[in-house]
């Protein structure tokens, strides 16, 4: 069963938006693990402009579910997760002024890097994913570094879902075909939704983990936040029937 993990750094941009402490980022980590996330995931940027890093520190002793963190591995970034030790840390190559994560790594090009911060993360009990394309030499070339798993960039797979969705999967398929085949676990994120999210995860198997964040926490913004995270886990279910 693919496990669904919920990101709530859009809770954090709300309340940025106006400071103080509405809504609480903290009580929403917790009421998503309380309402059936299988997991909560946040990605504190440079610039905190929604998480924060005291946002972390707060969450992770409220988190009995598992608890991501991704980011772009700074040194503020890996003294922070190191420091936190979350379950696992979800390594993504945003440059500091990324509106939103984009792209994944060319895993040749940053080889060496990536080895080194993974060893230095595994040195601390933490599982690491990397974020990254579809591109299958790409994909194999990651478990040169050491990652347990890939996170595959679906905004591509969204946004040709609409048209031809056999076609837009299909990249998917064989990605985690390739993953798997060198060792790898699987995790997927970016645009994914009530829309597209059963299709992707009835084929793209075995999928370990999924990460949503924009489009469960505006779908909440009309239906309800228990509701919604029910109406997801409940794709991913229908998605193995």
């Amino acid at each position: 069963m693919t496990r669904l993990s919920v990101n709530i750094n859009k809770i954090a941009t709300i309340r940025n938006a106006r400071g103080g402490n509405v809504p609480n980022v903290l009580k929403a980590a917790i009421d998503c693990q309380r309402f059936g996330a299988e997991g909560i995931t946040v990605h504190p940027r440079p610039d905190e402009r929604h998480i924060r890093y005291q946002d972390v520190h707060d969450i992770k002793p409220e988190i009995v579910t598992e608890f991501n963190i991704e980011g772009n591995p700074t040194d503020s970034f890996l003294e922070l997760v190191k420091t936190v030790k979350p379950h696992q840390v979800t390594l993504v190559p945003d440059a500091p002024d990324a509106l939103t994560s984009n792209a994944g790594w060319d895993t040749i090009t940053h080889k060496d890097f990536l080895t080194n911060v993974i060893k230095s993360l595994k040195e601390s009990g933490i599982r690491t994913s990397i974020f990254i394309g579809t591109d299958i030499e790409l994909i194999k070339r990651a478990a040169d570094t050491g990652t347990d798993r890939v996170e595959l960039y679906t905004e591509p797979y969204a946004v040709d879902y609409i048209v031809d969705p056999e076609k837009a999967v299909l990249p998917f398929v064989k990605a985690a075909e390739a993953a798997h085949e060198v060792g790898l676990g699987v995790n997927a994120g970016h645009d994914l939704d009530l829309n597209n999210l059963k299709y992707f995860a009835k084929y793209v198997k075995p999928l370990d983990e999924v990460s949503i964040g924009h489009a469960l926490i505006s779908d909440a913004l009309y239906l309800g936040l228990e509701n919604v995270i029910q109406m997801y886990l409940r794709e991913l279910r229908d998605a193995n029937l």
